[in-house]
């Protein structure tokens, strides 16, 4: 569906050049949801930006369903943006404009015809919940229902791709909760292939099938989200995720059981993450499983439990065998001290 091969963008400026994006190869495949996370300055929005050509790269081709978009003229060029539609963090909406002439106006200056520009305004109007708002003024929504607009207007083109530049890092979280299940909707319902980056590692989890790491414009891991989480290899990852914070246990706390070998951190994934396996390791194995900390929650429709765990009494060959049994559930086991 998209293809970066060797992508890198280097901007000029004065007598110093800033490589902004370096060398990034990546696949996304028809009707995922994709995500790009990296702190600010790590190059994500460069990265998007080139995706549909409104940055074009300095190397490297980007492909769309195995086109070259450098391969073509102004007029196949704006053809193909017509099918990727993108929505920012700003909106950008026409305050002197309703709503409806909002999503309406792009659709005009294309020479879609009026009928079906009010049948398509109605249709995405519907699906992002604002039929009731098509006459008021951006000024008199909030922003989360602007940014509904913004996704109406993004839509109304009907695209094969839908790109999203940080849209939801202005908003609270009970709005970016709505609007990220909105996105998962227009996925899920539409087709639509969606391509996002962010600097909260939240979204990532909760709607993404795929993520990339990025920093310093480079891609530093990639992979389903699951695995991202589960199994990080990059430092960068590890600190995104949380995954060497121990659950926020006070260190003097935690110091008391360093050194034991036996403090562990368990990750329960899916069905996993409600068999009672701790009761089952006590039962059979002698130990008394003490949790510290532990989180639970979901990857995008996965749940995913966390705990941190120390075991004491029993002996060592029953610490090894509770192991064994606890990896046989699938669950995942490493050892923090």
């Amino acid at each position: 569906m998209i293809e970066l091969r060797n992508v890198s963008k280097v901007y000029q400026q004065k007598k110093r050049q800033i490589e902004a994006v370096k060398e990034v190869n990546l696949n996304i495949e028809a009707g995922e949801i994709f995500g790009v996370v990296g702190y600010s300055g790590a190059g994500k929005s460069t990265l998007i930006r080139m995706i549909n050509f409104l940055e074009p790269p300095t190397s490297g081709d980007i492909l769309i369903n195995d086109q070259n978009l450098r391969e073509l003229n102004k007029k196949e060029l704006l053809l193909t943006r017509r099918k990727i539609g993108m929505i920012f963090q700003g909106y950008n909406l026409l305050s002197t404009a309703t709503v409806y002439e909002n999503i309406a106006k792009p659709l005009k200056l294309e020479g879609v015809a009026k009928d079906v520009i009010a049948e398509r305004v109605a249709k995405y109007l519907a699906l992002v919940g604002l039929t009731d708002r098509k006459d008021n003024y951006p000024a008199q929504l909030s922003g989360g229902q602007r940014q509904r607009v913004a996704i109406a207007r993004a839509l109304a083109h009907e695209p094969e791709i839908l790109l999203s530049d940080e849209a939801t890092s202005a908003l609270d979280p009970e709005t970016t909760e709505s609007i990220l299940r909105l996105l998962m909707k227009i996925n899920q319902e539409l087709g639509i292939t969606i391509f996002l980056i962010t600097h909260e590692i939240e979204v990532v989890q909760k709607i993404c099938d795929r993520v990339a790491v990025m920093e310093e414009g480079r891609i530093v891991e990639a992979g389903p989200v699951i695995d991202l989480f589960t199994r990080p290899k990059e430092e960068t990852t590890k600190r995104f995720i949380g995954s060497n914070d121990s659950y926020g246990v006070p260190e003097d706390v935690l110091a008391a059981y360093k050194g034991t070998g036996r403090l562990v951190q368990l990750q329960f994934i899916g069905d996993e993450a409600t068999e009672p396996v701790l009761s089952r390791v006590a039962k059979d194995f002698a130990l008394s499983p003490n949790i510290l900390s532990g989180t639970i929650g979901y990857l995008k429709e996965k749940r995913h439990g966390q705990l941190l765990v120390q075991f004491s009494g029993g002996e060592e060959a029953d610490f090894l065998a509770a192991k064994d049994y606890i990896k046989s559930q699938g669950v995942l086991i490493e050892e923090v001290c």
